[in-house]
């Protein structure tokens, strides 16, 4: 009777133990759908976060005698609207820089730009795995490699002009080359 009893708890509050499981769990999805739709679709570094506290929340809300579906509730709640708060924040350019990683221009003119490489925490191994999934073959088919905030890879062939939206990112990066030609940001 021992083991079993370590198996299941004595079994009086597994009712309950589904009870707030259910309810957290229409919390949490009703928080969400409320939430704008970049929440799921696409994780930023602070959507990540949410989401594992999130998740944190809802099991340990549900399986801790010690904690009530209101004390889990009012935290998941809380969350979610300070991750609210973040998304309407990141709209604002200052926010934003710090909230966002900048687009990094890891390859320029054919070559691996190691210091960007560096602060964006990558080796060459994982640009050349970008360039590869891209359809590049070799360094010299890319005028640049913007790698974005979001981790997500934006290739400038080499000897084309980069188009606004590319120019905006090449911009954003910060980036300048040590002897600007001129196709850099078609000036």
């Amino acid at each position: 009777m021992t083991q079993v009893n370590e198996l299941i708890g004595g079994g009086s509050g597994l009712g309950w133990v589904a009870v707030k499981a259910v309810l957290l769990f229409a919390v949490a999805v009703v928080g969400l759908r409320l939430a704008e739709r970049r929440t799921i679709a696409q994780l930023s570094a602070f959507d990540f976060a949410v989401a594992v506290a999130v998740g944190a929340i809802v099991g340990r809300g549900a399986t801790a005698s010690d904690t009530s579906f209101a004390d889990s509730a009012i935290a998941l709640v809380t969350l979610l609207v300070a991750h609210r708060l973040v998304a309407i924040l990141r709209r604002h350019s200052r926010a934003v820089r710090l909230i966002d990683h900048p687009p990094r221009v890891l390859v320029a003119r054919g070559e691996l730009q190691g210091r960007e490489l560096a602060r964006a925490g990558l080796t060459a191994a994982d640009v050349y795995a970008l360039l590869r999934e891209k359809g590049v073959t070799d360094l010299g088919q890319v005028g640049y490699l913007l790698y974005e905030a979001r981790g997500t890879a934006t290739v400038i062939g080499a000897g084309r002009e980069p188009g606004p939206l590319q120019r905006d990112g090449l911009s954003a990066s910060g980036y300048r080359p040590a002897h600007p030609g001129p196709d850099w940001l078609g000036r």
